[in-house]
C-alpha cells in the first residue's frame, strides 16, 4: 500500500474558495478511482492548514490519480488559494 499525506497551506481569506475546490476534487477521486482506498481532506486547528490523506492500493494507482484528468483539472483549480506549494510525504506500508 502506498499512502501520501499533501499538508496546504492557504492564503488569508481563502479557506472557503479553497475548500469548495478541494471538496470537488475528493469527489471526483472517490467516484473514479477504485484503487484509491483513502482521499480525505482534514482542517487543521491552524485556520490556514490543510491535509489531504490518500491512500492507495500500489504504486499504479497512484499514477493514475497523478494522471487523472480530474487531479490535473481540479487540482489547478485550488492553486490560486494556495500559500506556495503543497508539502507532500509519500510512504509504503509497512507490512
Amino acid at each position: 500500500m502506498r499512502g501520501i499525506v499533501a499538508t496546504i497551506k492557504v492564503k488569508d481569506g481563502m479557506a472557503k474558495d479553497f475548500e469548495a475546490a478541494a471538496m470537488k476534487l475528493v469527489e471526483a477521486v472517490n467516484a473514479n478511482e477504485p484503487d484509491c482506498l483513502l482521499y480525505q481532506l482534514y482542517r487543521t486547528d491552524d485556520a490556514h492548514t490543510y491535509v489531504f490523506m490518500e491512500r492507495y492500493k500500489d504504486e499504479a494507482a497512484t499514477e493514475f490519480h497523478r494522471n487523472s484528468d480530474h487531479f490535473k483539472t481540479l487540482g489547478a483549480a485550488m492553486g490560486p488559494f494556495m500559500a506556495g506549494r503543497p508539502d507532500v510525504v509519500r510512504m509504503e506500508e509497512v507490512e
